[in-house]
């Protein structure tokens, strides 16, 4: 059983984007990266858009990443709790993972206090000013009739067209985000706004694709996980202080 006490948080490793040697290479990076953290990790979080897309047919599940899966397996195996968010690219998870993995699946926010210690956690996708064409689409992508409706396509051309629709993401094309003053950050309003009626001493996202670390105030940071195409960065959690680390990357 698993005899770490550290809790690692990561988001967007976005496997399957790009070539199938790059998405290969990412993946190999990231088993890489649990190998080191199974020692001493008891809970792992990815905080979604783990996969470039992801969708659950009843008896089926897409091809690839089997090294990735392997590792998580093993590291469940060994007592660690893992727990998968639903990103705007893989937010058709069901309950493969909870059979295969006994993984939590989070849909939307999750709140959890380690050691006295308040974290929100949540993708991003969806959240602060804004955006609203995204957010309907959101309803839509996770309704039952659409699900039901997908699952009703053949595999080879549900996903040939999920692929083709990634290409066009804001990841496939591996440009860095544009940094914007910590104001005009969306997911920092939004954080601002939560603290207003609840404190929390960590404020935890992925989806913005770049690596922020950001004190709201004397208690409270706000932390953006990045991703693992140009950043490889994840936070940890040793019981008294939250990092945001870099693996095999200059900051």
């Amino acid at each position: 059983m698993a005899t770490g006490n550290k809790v690692y948080f990561a988001s967007d490793f976005h496997l399957g984007t790009g070539t199938y040697a790059q998405s290969r290479q990412r993946e190999d990076r990231i088993v890489r990266w649990l190998d080191v953290i199974k020692t001493d990790a008891a809970e792992l979080y990815l905080m979604g858009d783990v996969f470039d897309f992801w969708f659950e047919y009843k008896s089926v599940v897409p091809r690839g990443y089997v090294r990735f899966l392997g590792k998580l397996a093993q590291m469940a195996d060994a007592g660690i709790k893992i727990t998968l968010f639903k990103g705007n690219h893989d937010m058709w998870m069901f309950d493969y993972f909870e059979k295969e993995l006994g993984a939590t699946i989070v849909s939307n926010e999750l709140e959890i206090e380690r050691n006295g210690k308040k974290f929100y956690l949540h993708h991003g996708d969806g959240l602060g000013p804004g955006d609203g064409m995204y957010k309907l689409l959101k309803k839509v992508f996770r309704s039952k009739l659409c699900q039901w409706l997908f699952a009703r396509i053949h595999p080879n051309l549900g996903v040939g067209i999920a692929n083709h629709w990634s290409q066009h993401s804001r990841i496939a094309g591996e440009n860095n985000e544009e940094r914007k003053a910590a104001e005009k950050e969306w997911l920092v309003v939004y954080s601002r706004e939560l603290l207003q009626s609840k404190h929390y001493n960590y404020l935890i996202f992925g989806h913005r694709h770049l690596p922020l670390d950001i004190k709201l105030d004397d208690n409270s940071r706000y932390i953006n996980l990045g991703e693992w195409v140009n950043y490889n960065t994840y936070a940890v959690f040793d019981g008294e202080q939250l990092s945001l680390e870099y693996f095999e990357a200059e900051r």
